[in-house]
């Protein structure tokens, strides 16, 4: 089978269940960004393999489960017309998970009083990359779920995602012994 079959060459994809749309169509844009995201969350999980065993182990496998659900809602997201039936909803425990990993980092830390900016290290930096993709993941897919039904729950992981992302950062800081920058006016 060959990797490139031309049938994109002028500016158009098909959706699962064989819809052919523009390439500028929303659930393009949504899933593209979701994949850009995995993209960023496994340089997160090399980097932090290169850095640190003892840290990898921790967290790479919260890592290959959360870039394995965002295949499953890239897949929601690419359902076009004759697709529903092809792709299985995203499971609403991968939500809890998700939410008791949250609370699970944020247990390690102190509160924080001031807000916190990207920077400090590059394990932190990496972290509010994998942030900020998810948060524009999420507005690309808001606007699919105004013009097409969407997985609820990959809308709830994606919500969820940014902020896991976030504590991940303050914590992979916290144990490299790094400073986090705060934003001072």
């Amino acid at each position: 089978m060959k990797l490139y079959t031309k049938g994109g060459d002028k500016g158009y994809t098909s959706l699962i269940g064989g819809e052919r749309v523009s390439k500028t169509d929303p659930r393009v844009e949504a899933y593209g960004t979701v994949d850009e995201l995995t993209a960023h969350i496994a340089l997160l999980a090399d980097r932090l393999t290169a850095r640190s065993a003892e840290l990898s182990e921790c967290y790479l496998t919260d890592l290959k489960r959360i870039n394995s659900a965002l295949m499953t809602v890239e897949a929601l997201l690419a359902i076009g017309k004759g697709g529903k039936d092809k792709v299985t909803p995203l499971p609403e425990e991968m939500v809890t998970w998700i939410e008791g990993r949250i609370d699970y980092l944020q247990s390690q830390l102190k509160p924080i009083t001031c807000f916190t900016i990207p920077g400090g290290c590059e394990m932190t930096s990496l972290c509010h990359i994998c942030r900020t993709v998810c948060r524009r993941a999420e507005r690309r897919a808001i606007v699919v779920a105004e013009q097409y039904e969407v997985d609820c729950n990959s809308m709830m992981l994606l919500n969820r995602l940014s902020d896991y992302f976030y504590a991940l950062g303050r914590v992979l800081c916290d144990k490299l012994g790094e400073s986090e920058f705060v934003w001072q006016v």
